[in-house]
């Protein structure tokens, strides 16, 4: 329980700050962002403890540290700025300037943005559950009826690659945006995936690489947090439209999930709990159809959250009942 004892003393002194300087309302704001984001967020945990077992103590402190700071600063606060520059073809300067004097308008534009963000972050998640599912090497399998399956798909060179392009190409017919749009979304989500994820394996392969590897996997853990937030986000602005008390809602909860990850991997929890990880890929999975989705028709995020915590509560409980029927039975 150590581990959590830094993060719920930033979390109180935040949550003390907000409310002097917005009361009641700003503190329960800023309550439930915090609990939003842990709900949506706890599979990405679980598969970022899966790469951060990869990563030596050294990174591991990095992700923990210079990571928040990433999360929080760089895609709580900065990211959807510079949405908002983009999409309303203004400096990020003024696109700041206007989340502090307008936040109302700045929620509008984040909005209208919420198509691109759909179509690269539920291309770049669904890569995630694809490139997992697919895995040759993969011989525990939770839905096996399905998984097996899925795994000898992965024969298949690039399938993976080629199933998020016909989903963004079909996706791009069926928006009710501009197609160019989700298309160089969807793209620009592939090949970002495939640039980070496959620079990372080619350079952890060499053990004078070690060290860049490492780098690579930090930035790519750094890459599906910022995937995994932008529902996020784009929710926080449906309950209110300050952007303080959503950087410091949002900010409470990815530090929570933060150490929730590193928890996950000192107390080596995957290595009993085997389905976790399966779990948590399937919600991945169902989080970047419900990105899809949302190109057709909005989807609330809490009934993704929902989905999510199911998913991983079935695969807790089927890790359990594996443990409890491999334990020496008592005579």
């Amino acid at each position: 329980m150590k581990t959590y004892i830094l993060p719920a003393a930033v979390s109180a002194i935040v949550l003390v700050a907000v409310f002097l300087w917005g009361g009641f309302a700003a503190l329960w704001l800023a309550i439930t962002l915090s609990a939003l984001e842990v709900m949506l967020s706890f599979d990405n945990a679980v598969v970022n403890a899966k790469v951060l077992e990869r990563m030596s103590a050294r990174w591991q402190q990095r992700f923990l540290t210079w990571g928040i700071l990433i999360a929080v600063f760089g895609t709580r606060l900065v990211l959807p700025v510079l949405i908002v520059a983009i999409a309303a073809a203004i400096s990020p300067i003024a696109a700041t300037v206007l989340a502090v004097t307008d936040p109302d308008q700045y929620a509008l534009l984040i909005e209208g943005s919420s198509h691109s963000i759909a179509a690269f972050g539920g291309a770049f998640l669904l890569l995630v559950s694809l490139k997992y599912f697919f895995d040759t090497g993969k011989n525990i399998h939770w839905i096996d009826m399905i998984e097996s399956r899925l795994s000898r798909w992965g024969r298949i060179e690039a399938v993976e690659i080629g199933i998020a392009l016909l989903v963004i190409l079909i996706l791009s017919f069926l928006t009710h945006t501009e197609q160019g749009i989700v298309l160089a979304a969807g793209v620009v989500g592939i090949l970002l995936f495939v640039f980070i994820n496959g620079a990372a394996q080619t350079l952890s392969m060499n053990a004078e690489d070690a060290a860049k590897g490492a780098a690579f996997l930090f930035l790519y853990l750094n890459v599906l947090d910022a995937a995994f937030s932008l529902d996020g986000v784009i929710g926080a602005f449906a309950l209110t439209t300050q952007i303080f008390i959503i950087v410091a809602g949002l900010g409470i909860g990815a530090l929570f999930v933060r150490t929730i990850t590193v928890h996950l991997v000192r107390k080596r929890t995957l290595e009993t709990l085997v389905y976790l990880e399966h779990g948590a890929h399937w919600a991945i999975f169902g989080l970047a159809l419900f990105m899809f989705a949302d190109l057709v028709t909005h989807v609330p995020s809490a009934v993704v959250g929902f989905a999510g915590v199911v998913l991983i509560g079935l695969s807790y409980y089927s890790s359990l009942r594996r443990v409890w029927a491999q334990a020496p039975k008592l005579s």
